[in-house]
C-alpha cells in the first residue's frame, strides 16, 4: 500500500470518508501538515505515530474536516420546521417536549438555528429540546462558546440576530435563552454505540455528509439516521441526497427546498450513490417534455438529419478521437458539485455557465442548475432547468425527485405522481418487451 492510500484507508474506516469526494490533494496537504507539525521524519514515521496516538489520529480528522457552516443555511427548511413543530405539538397535546437532533452540527449554527427558529414559530422553551452531535472536539468547543464572526451570517435578512443574539467583543453571542435549549455530545453518525443512536426523535437534520461517503457507507449512514426517525418523524438533508433517500424507503413530504422525507410503506429499492458524475447523454425521447427547449450545442451547427443533443451515431462517434476537453469537463462537474454542497451559489452558478458555454450539455449541469434556482429562491427557474435535465436523461433520478417535489408543493399531485411513477413504468415496459 502506498504512502498516500494507507492514510486514505484510515479516515475511510475512522469516518467514513471517501477521498474521491473531496479529493487526494486535501487529504495529502493534511497529512504534510500533521508531518511537520509533529516533527516526523517522513510518511513512515508519522504512520507509526498515528497509529499508537489516539490525539494524532483525531489531529489528523481535525485537519481533514473544514466547517463550512452559517446560520439558517436553507431558510426554506427552518420555516417548514417551524410549521410541522407547532401541528407536532398538538398532536402530542402535552404529553412530551419535541426531541430533534443535528448530525453532523458542526461548529453550533445548525442546532442554534433549529432552536431559533422554533422560539420564532412560537414554542415555549419547555416544548423542545435539541441534541447536537459532531466527531469534532473543536468544533464542539467553538458551539459551546457561542460566539461567531461575520462569516456566519450570511444572506439579506439578518433580523434573528438582533431578536437572539447580544454583540460582544468577538462578534455575536447567542443568548442563553437559545443555549440553554441545545445540548452538544461528541459522536460519530457510524457509531453503532453512538448514544443518539439508541434514540428516535420528532426531526433530525442532516445535511451535506453522506455526500462524502461512497456508497456503502451511505447506505450505512442512511440505516442510522432512518433508525433515529421516528415512524412518524421528518429527516432534512442535503439538496443532493434526496435521490439516495427516496431509494432507502423514504419520501419527500412535498415541500418544495424544504429537503424534508418522511417514512413511506413501500418496499426500499437498492440505495444509489449521492455523488453525482458526469453521465452520457442519453437518445432524446419521441415527444420532449413539455416547456423543454432544444438549445444547439456550442460550437455545432445542428442538422436536419442530427437533434440538438442527440448522441451521434456508433460509426461516426468511433471515427472521432478522444477530445482533449474531457477531462476538463470532468474537472468541472466536479467543481460544480463541491461549490453547490458547500453553498457558494454564486461559484457555483458561474461554473455550470462556463460548462454549458464549452461544453456538449449534461443533465447533471441542468440539474444543479435548477437544484441552486431553487434553494435561491426561483422556483420558475428551477422547474425548467429540471425539465431540460430529464430532456437530456428522462430517468434522471435526482431531477425526477426534485421536480416532483417541487409540482406537489404548488398543487400539481397528478404530475409529482406521474414523475415519481416514471422510473417503475419503465422498468415494467423493459421486462414486456
Amino acid at each position: 500500500m502506498s504512502d498516500d492510500a494507507r492514510f486514505f484507508a484510515f479516515l475511510k474506516n475512522r469516518i467514513g470518508l471517501d477521498v474521491a469526494s473531496v479529493g487526494a490533494a486535501i487529504i495529502e496537504r493534511a497529512v504534510r501538515q500533521r508531518c511537520t507539525l509533529s516533527k516526523s521524519a517522513d510518511h513512515d514515521a508519522y504512520w507509526q505515530l498515528l497509529l499508537g496516538s489516539p490525539d494524532e489520529q483525531q489531529a489528523l480528522i481535525e485537519a481533514v474536516i473544514v466547517p463550512e457552516t452559517w446560520f439558517f443555511r436553507y431558510p426554506e427548511s427552518f420555516v417548514t420546521l417551524g410549521k410541522l413543530a407547532t401541528a407536532r405539538l398538538a398532536q402530542l397535546n402535552g404529553v412530551r417536549p419535541l426531541r430533534i437532533l443535528s448530525l453532523p452540527c458542526s461548529t453550533g449554527e445548525e442546532p442554534y438555528s433549529i432552536a431559533m427558529a422554533l422560539f420564532d414559530a412560537g414554542l415555549q422553551p419547555q416544548q423542545f429540546k435539541v441534541e447536537a452531535v459532531d466527531i469534532s472536539p473543536l468544533s464542539l468547543q467553538r458551539a459551546r462558546n457561542g460566539v461567531y464572526g461575520k462569516n456566519s451570517f450570511r444572506g439579506a435578512d439578518l433580523g434573528f440576530r438582533e431578536r437572539h443574539f447580544s454583540q460582544v467583543t468577538e462578534g455575536y453571542r447567542v443568548e442563553d435563552r437559545v443555549r440553554e435549549r441545545v445540548g452538544f455530545q461528541a459522536g460519530n453518525l457510524l457509531d453503532p454505540t453512538l448514544p443518539v443512536a439508541q434514540s428516535a426523535y420528532d426531526f433530525v437534520f442532516c445535511r451535506n455528509l453522506l455526500i462524502y461517503f461512497d456508497v456503502e457507507t451511505q447506505k450505512r449512514g442512511f440505516e442510522a439516521l432512518k433508525r433515529m426517525t421516528r415512524d412518524d418523524g421528518v429527516l432534512f438533508i442535503g439538496p443532493a441526497e434526496g435521490s439516495l433517500l427516496g431509494r432507502m424507503g423514504m419520501a419527500s413530504i412535498g415541500i418544495a427546498q424544504s429537503f424534508a422525507f418522511r417514512h413511506r410503506a413501500e418496499q426500499p429499492l437498492e440505495p444509489l450513490s449521492v455523488v453525482m458524475t458526469a453521465p452520457t447523454p442519453r437518445p432524446l425521447p419521441a415527444e420532449p417534455l413539455p416547456g423543454a427547449r432544444p438549445m444547439p450545442s456550442p460550437g455545432l451547427r445542428p442538422r436536419s438529419s442530427v437533434r440538438p443533443f442527440a448522441p451521434l451515431p456508433p460509426a461516426t462517434r468511433a471515427a472521432l478521437p478522444p477530445s482533449p476537453a474531457a477531462g476538463e469537463a470532468a474537472t468541472l462537474l466536479e467543481s460544480i458539485k463541491r461549490l453547490a454542497n458547500e453553498g457558494n451559489s454564486v461559484e457555483a452558478k458561474a461554473a455550470c455557465e462556463k460548462y454549458l458555454k464549452h461544453h456538449e450539455p449534461v443533465a447533471s449541469v441542468f440539474y444543479w442548475q435548477g437544484l441552486l434556482a431553487e434553494v435561491g429562491g426561483d422556483v420558475a427557474a428551477a422547474q425548467g432547468f429540471y425539465r431540460k435535465a430529464l430532456y437530456l436523461q428522462p430517468q434522471h433520478p435526482e431531477a425526477l425527485a426534485q421536480l416532483a417535489a417541487l409540482l406537489a408543493a404548488q398543487g400539481d399531485s397528478a404530475g409529482a405522481r406521474r414523475l415519481q411513477e416514471r422510473p417503475a413504468r419503465v422498468n415494467k415496459e423493459g421486462r414486456n418487451r
